[in-house]
């Protein structure tokens, strides 16, 4: 999000325009928590300034709207069918396929090209780079994630596993088994590289 501040300025001011009827819908939306919190979740990531109040909290998401098409993906399915009303004036990131799932708040997109999301289930505050493949291995079998599980770029988790909270799925990695909670896995298919001893 680098850019000259006196054009980054402009360019939001310019934005604000087309999305007004977004502002609207997000504020009166019966998922305006989850969304609030993912909004601090990737000005957190991002580094941007925390909201404060309702203007800058509406700053913050017109900032996002703006420069990061991910965040779009991720906020018109928060909203549902409401999104298809005005979806055409800031459009979603095509390559970036979020499916019909439980996704708790704070969920932060690292990019998302090429990137397809199925999972029966997301945990909170979790963390997905780009090139992931999370999705079915037949009609019904698909991943569950817990909370805070961070997945790096080109990982593919297929099937009925279950990632646990706080568990990390290295580069390439390819899961096709349970994932223990705070574990590292790493490799094809992948291999629990760390994880915690266990308190005696």
């Amino acid at each position: 999000m680098t850019m000259n501040p006196p054009l980054r300025r402009l360019r939001m001011m310019i934005s604000s325009v087309r999305l007004v009827p977004h502002i609207i819908i997000f504020l009166n939306s019966s998922n305006a928590s989850t969304i609030k919190a993912d909004i601090a979740r990737w000005a957190e990531i991002l580094e941007l300034r925390e909201a404060r109040n309702q203007f800058d909290l509406t700053m913050l998401f017109i900032s996002l709207m703006t420069f990061l098409p991910e965040y779009r993906n991720l906020f018109y399915l928060r909203v549902g069918l409401w999104s298809r009303a005005f979806a055409w004036m800031c459009p979603r990131l095509w390559d970036l396929d979020i499916g019909r799932t439980d996704i708790g708040p704070g969920l932060f997109i690292q990019h998302g090209n090429s990137t397809f999301i199925s999972a029966r289930k997301i945990g909170d505050n979790c963390w997905i780079g780009r090139h992931v493949v999370i999705g079915f291995s037949n009609d019904t079998d698909r991943p569950t994630l817990g909370n805070n599980v961070r997945i790096f770029a080109g990982a593919k988790l297929i099937g009925n596993v279950t990632i646990g909270d706080n568990a990390t799925v290295g580069l390439n990695t390819v899961v096709i088994d349970n994932v223990p909670a705070n574990a590292t896995v790493l490799g094809v298919p992948g291999r629990i590289i760390w994880k915690p001893k266990q308190a005696e």
